[in-house]
C-alpha cells in the first residue's frame, strides 16, 4: 500500500446541518463510520470527470456535433452572396 494512503489527515469541513444529519444517518444505516462515508464519497467524486468540463455536458456534446455544419453554412452563404451579386448586376 502506498505511503500516502496510510497517513490519516485531520481537517475541519463546514457543511449544512441537514446534510450532516443525512450523512450521519446514511453511515449508521450502512454500518460504517462517518469518516469512512466521507472518504468514500470524496473518492467517488474525484473519480468522476470534472463537472466544469463543458465537453462532458450532454448539451455540449450535441452542440459540438454541429461543428460539421460550419463548412455547409459557409457554402450556403457563398451561394446566397453570389446569387445576390447576380441579381444586382441584372438590374
Amino acid at each position: 500500500m502506498p505511503y500516502w494512503k496510510m497517513v490519516p489527515v485531520k481537517t475541519t469541513v463546514e457543511i449544512p446541518e441537514a446534510l450532516f444529519r443525512q450523512a450521519k444517518a446514511s453511515a449508521a444505516q450502512r454500518g460504517i463510520s462517518l469518516k469512512d462515508l466521507f472518504a468514500e464519497a470524496l473518492r467517488e467524486k474525484l473519480r468522476r470527470k470534472p463537472e466544469g468540463d463543458p465537453r462532458e455536458q450532454p448539451w455540449m456534446r450535441a452542440f459540438g456535433g454541429l461543428r460539421k455544419l460550419r463548412a455547409e453554412t459557409k457554402r450556403v452563404n457563398r451561394i446566397v452572396h453570389q446569387t445576390f451579386e447576380e441579381i444586382d448586376e441584372d438590374q
